[in-house]
């Protein structure tokens, strides 16, 4: 899978519009509508923006782009799933695993 169809997925994952992903990277419209015209793959900080976005690292964006390299399947869905959370959402299941786990978490 390619960088921009890579993006894409992502993008619809969420049901996120080029606009929305533009705002949530916090990169101008005209640079994401310019790599789909243009088929032109991003420039490194431009994607690191847009994976900051999508609340992942550029490593998770080849991974899944590799289809998730030595991970089992289970590993993969919870991944995949886990890049749709908010923000929020990840600290609340974050702060769940750890209760299961009856750890503290990490001192930030």
């Amino acid at each position: 899978m390619d960088i921009l169809q890579q993006i894409t997925k992502l993008r619809e994952e969420r049901n996120w519009s080029e606009y929305r992903l533009a705002k949530e990277a916090n990169l101008p419209q005209s640079t994401l509508l310019n790599l789909s015209k243009r088929c032109n793959s991003p420039t490194v900080p431009t994607l690191e923006a847009i994976c900051g976005a999508f609340g992942i690292s550029l490593s998770q964006f080849f991974a899944q782009a590799d289809e998730g390299g030595d991970l089992t399947e289970e590993q993969k869905q919870l991944l995949d799933n886990w890049t749709l959370l908010s923000k929020t959402q990840k600290k609340t299941v974050m702060a769940y695993i750890y209760g299961l786990l009856q750890k503290n978490p990490p001192i930030k």
